[in-house]
């Protein structure tokens, strides 16, 4: 099992999911593109967005665009976080 700090969020309609991850994940494509398809499977139907946080704790976003630019107008405590337990 392991456990990942995300959120579900409904947002003009468009159901995602949102999941914090480590700097090291999004430093690259090929680890970016595989963890979505790797958290697809429990998240299913919805885009997937990645949020790792640089060394000024300023998030940084992952996926589809306009989901992008959506939670860039809003601050992190907005989000409604939680963690999901993945078996």
């Amino acid at each position: 099992m392991i456990t990942v700090r995300g959120a579900v969020i409904i947002e003009q309609g468009v159901t995602f999911a949102i999941i914090a991850v480590k700097q090291s994940v999004t430093n690259y494509t090929a680890r970016i593109v595989q963890v979505r398809q790797e958290l697809s499977y429990f998240f299913p139907n919805m885009p997937i967005i990645l949020m790792s946080l640089d060394q000024n704790g300023l998030p940084h976003y992952y996926g589809r665009k306009d989901i992008v630019e959506f939670l860039k107008t809003i601050r992190l405590d907005q989000i409604p976080w939680k963690e999901y337990h993945i078996y």
